[in-house]
């Protein structure tokens, strides 16, 4: 019995340790968390959505503004889920054909995009939780970063080399515009901005960019909006 008892407590001791990994790594996927949508205005035409597990998420924003990272990160949409691995995981999965990297986080997408499945799911909204005043990054690097984002000229169609009469096609819809001015459009008879229509076309109550919804010749606006700009 005793050379038998070694052998078995050491069985036990193992089994034990297998059942613990396994109901850690359970407990850890059920574990309450945040899902985040992220912009910065040196990454124009691009989101971040990751997730994070820690009590404090703005400590999580302070961390993703390394010294790689010009300005710091804006908090589009922050939700709190009971799952938030699963919930990041679909995101991604649903977002996969605009993914940089398969590695990273980043998608070629608006914020909007991301925020409206996000909320088709009821999730508890915890943007406020995001507060830059809150999130432990210099007050200077807030404002620059505001200042990036005022630089970024709205859509002219004069300088984007889009002349009137030309028409836009939705990416989304078989909906087009026809320019009518320097930053004018008409849809459906009606003079707009391009936003409005934008809002209007995809029949949302919140502020859409443009710039992924509509082609010009076979181009996103997005790109065309880019080549005239650039980084300014």
């Amino acid at each position: 019995m005793n050379i038998l008892t070694p052998s078995i407590n050491s069985r036990l001791g193992w089994i034990n340790q297998i059942y613990l990994c396994i109901a850690n790594e359970f407990w850890r996927h059920k574990m309450p968390g945040f899902v985040y949508v992220l912009s910065n205005p040196s990454m124009p035409g691009m989101v971040k959505i990751g997730k994070t597990m820690q009590d404090d998420p703005d400590s999580r924003v302070a961390q993703l503004y390394t010294t790689g990272v010009p300005v710091p990160f804006k908090v589009e949409f922050a939700c709190r889920v009971d799952e938030p691995d699963d919930v990041e995981k679909r995101m991604h999965t649903a977002f996969g054909p605009y993914r940089v990297n398969p590695k990273r986080e980043f998608f070629l997408i608006e914020p909007e995009q991301a925020i409206s499945i996000l909320e088709l799911l009821n999730v508890d909204d915890a943007t406020a939780e995001f507060a830059e005043d809150d999130a432990g990054i210099d007050s200077q690097d807030i404002e620059a970063a505001k200042q990036m984002t005022q630089r970024r000229p709205n859509f002219n169609f004069d300088e984007m080399e889009i002349p009137i009469g030309s028409l836009l096609q939705s990416t989304r819809t078989d909906d087009t515009v026809e320019i009518c001015g320097s930053k004018r459009v008409v849809l459906n008879g009606t003079e707009m901005t391009l936003s409005a229509a934008t809002k209007q076309m995809m029949g949302t109550q919140y502020n859409l960019a443009p710039g992924g919804y509509w082609t010009f010749n076979g181009k996103l606006l997005r790109d065309i909006y880019n080549d005239t700009y650039g980084n300014v």
